[in-house]
């Protein structure tokens, strides 16, 4: 399976710089069955009583952080904690980092490079306690905006607020779980009150989860490890709704990366706290999630292989086509799909 083979053609206008105010007015192309415009309002009335939505908690730090290595600067991207003080990042320009190097980002506020790997990812060691790492880092730190969103000056105050949905409760990621941000409080009483309900699990999203890939053959790429949550109470609420034949809707591919890693073969999904590598490609069998509520994503990207995945390559080719023709915005700021398993 070649990475060409998810490639397509985007034009520049169709990348959303900032989000549909109210979110929840944002375009919704609904695919379960042919092609129908809505919006993310509508969902109230296109999902099935008794739905069971599941949502990702997680929160986006201020990972982006400016430093100095004796003259030279250095941008880092914190991407996966290992300790209360140990970061996994990716430096730019990395080439002559070395171990033992120390980057200043502020006074009181240095880091040691432990380890340098491949593709400008480098292992820091904080020398504090936790609680002044994460101090320093609300203060010196900013909200690590994805490239394609062009700011100038880096991200604004509306960033801050807009690169975070409504469920955020548990800091770790450097990413957002997009499909979130499209949520409202009114939409989600409408939601309850039309019978659906919510779950919520936990992904920390890594900085390479929206990235395009650098390989031809897709085997060879190497997916970033990212830390998943499920608890037990969760667990049992999913498998109680799989039971009783109720749809499970995952809002956005973060949550349904961590549901799929949890579930077996019979379809049974357990308690998880641990990290997940989940790569999916056509042909990968999904197990927990019935339908999937995802934004629009990058070509050539392991977001694209897995709605291709999900529901059918030839149903996403001519859904984009059809996106992009009807001026549908795309990315983290954008516009939505709604999508069945195929």
């Amino acid at each position: 399976m070649k990475t060409a083979d998810f490639d397509f053609e985007l034009p520049p206008e169709c990348i959303a710089q900032r989000p549909a105010e109210p979110r929840d007015s944002a375009r919704l192309l609904d695919l379960r069955e042919g092609i129908s415009d809505r919006i993310v309002a509508d969902l109230p009335e296109l999902l099935l009583p008794g739905s069971l939505l599941v949502v990702n908690d997680t929160r986006v730090i201020p990972a982006q952080l400016e430093g100095r290595r004796g003259k030279g600067r250095i941008s880092v991207t914190l991407h996966k904690r290992q300790s209360a003080t140990e970061w996994l990042a990716f430096a730019r320009p990395a080439k002559r980092l070395r171990p033992g190097d120390t980057i200043e980002f502020a006074d009181e506020f240095t880091a040691i490079i432990l380890e340098r790997r491949e593709g400008g990812e480098v292992c820091l060691r904080f020398d504090m306690t936790p609680n002044a790492f994460n101090e320093a880092l609300m203060r010196h730190g900013r909200t690590p905006l994805p490239p394609y969103i062009k700011r100038g000056d880096g991200p604004d105050d509306r960033d801050n607020h807009d690169y975070q949905t409504m469920f955020a409760a548990r800091d770790g990621a450097v990413a957002a779980p997009t499909a979130g941000l499209h949520f409202t409080p009114d939409l989600m009483t409408a939601l309850e009150d039309a019978g659906m309900e919510l779950a919520t699990v936990t992904l920390h999203v890594g900085a390479g989860t929206f990235l395009p890939l650098a390989v031809e053959d897709v085997k060879e790429h190497k997916m970033h490890a990212e830390y998943g949550e499920i608890d037990r109470d969760t667990a049992s609420r999913i498998n109680a709704a799989r039971a009783s034949g109720r749809p499970l809707v995952s809002i956005g591919t973060t949550a349904l990366r961590v549901l799929e890693s949890a579930t077996n073969a019979e379809g049974r999904v357990s308690e998880f706290h641990e990290d997940t590598r989940l790569l999916c490609t056509p042909g990968f069998e999904f197990r927990a999630v019935d339908q999937l509520l995802t934004n629009f994503h990058l070509p050539r990207s392991t977001l694209f292989m897995l709605v291709c995945a999900f529901a059918g390559t030839d149903c996403m080719r001519a859904a984009y086509r059809y996106a992009i023709e009807s001026e549908y915005r795309f990315f983290s700021y954008g516009d939505a799909t709604l999508l069945a398993r195929a």
